[in-house]
């Protein structure tokens, strides 16, 4: 998945036998949470003459099927979200897929259980080490609560409507059920080399190709930045532009100059 003589070596959907049993299990949280934050907020998608220059999720005759959202309606923040969070808590997922509905840019500080850095910071921030916690660089906003945060990132950078998937009991019961499968992967602090600079994550919260590197990510509490690109969004076409394919996750090293696709060639670089 690296840059090789000027192209990506990108290979859609490739899965390493190894990495099978851990896939298999990262796909049962999308079943469970109804799906959220596969699609951005307004999706809808038609059939068009095909045009190789734009993104396409699929191809046949001379014809694509191109897809959009209403998020170019929405307000969007000048400074990407920040939020404190970890993989295992049922909370923070819910919060994930409303910034990825929301197709927001944001800031990432794991704070995984025993995590050095990031864990004290917020108990500094906002006085107890709850999570998740948000802070709004935009507004100067700073706020724990899960319902409240999505009730604010909806109401500033939406339509105001939170989807039914993210309200009520029901929906904490099954972002808490989603968790079972991956055994608390993303909970446990991994010591690891803090970097210079975040990292960069095109992703989406409903992918679990996504899922298995946000959680290597959270146990390293290595911060980074994440540009959602759920079904819908621009930046699908954005990442087409950039490397020729579009397919996530892809990750970008400032530090190091690194950029690759493929999740488990991903997970070894973040290793080692």
């Amino acid at each position: 998945g690296k840059l090789v003589d000027g192209k990506f070596d990108a290979r859609r959907f490739y899965v390493r036998p190894e990495q099978i049993g851990d896939l298999v299990a990262a796909t049962v949280p999308f079943a469970l949470r109804f799906g959220a934050g596969a699609l951005a907020s307004g999706y809808s998608g038609r059939i068009e003459k095909d045009d190789p220059s734009k993104y396409s999720l699929v191809r046949f005759a001379g014809y694509m099927y191109t897809e959009k959202s209403a998020i170019d309606s929405f307000k969007r923040p000048e400074k990407p979200i920040q939020l404190y969070e970890f993989e295992g808590c049922p909370f923070c997922r819910k919060v994930r897929e409303a910034v990825a509905i929301l197709d927001l840019d944001v800031e990432f500080y794991p704070c995984p259980r025993d995590g050095p850095i990031y864990r004290p910071k917020v108990v500094d921030m906002g006085g107890k080490a709850q999570f998740p916690y948000m802070v709004d660089p935009n507004t100067g906003t700073a706020m724990y609560e899960s319902g409240d945060i999505i009730d604010y990132l909806f109401a500033n950078y939406g339509d105001g409507l939170v989807p039914w998937m993210l309200r009520g009991p029901l929906s904490v019961v099954t972002a808490g059920l989603a968790l079972i499968p991956r055994l608390g992967r993303g909970s446990k602090y991994v010591a690891a080399v803090e970097p210079q600079k975040p990292l960069e994550l095109y992703s989406y919260e409903a992918s679990p190709f996504c899922k298995v590197v946000r959680e290597i990510l959270c146990e390293l509490e290595l911060p980074h930045l994440v540009r959602h690109c759920p079904r819908g969004s621009s930046k699908r076409q954005a990442l087409f532009d950039t490397t020729g394919t579009f397919q996530v996750p892809f990750l970008e090293d400032p530090n190091t100059g690194t950029k690759m696709f493929e999740s488990a060639e991903i997970i070894t670089y973040l290793l080692d």
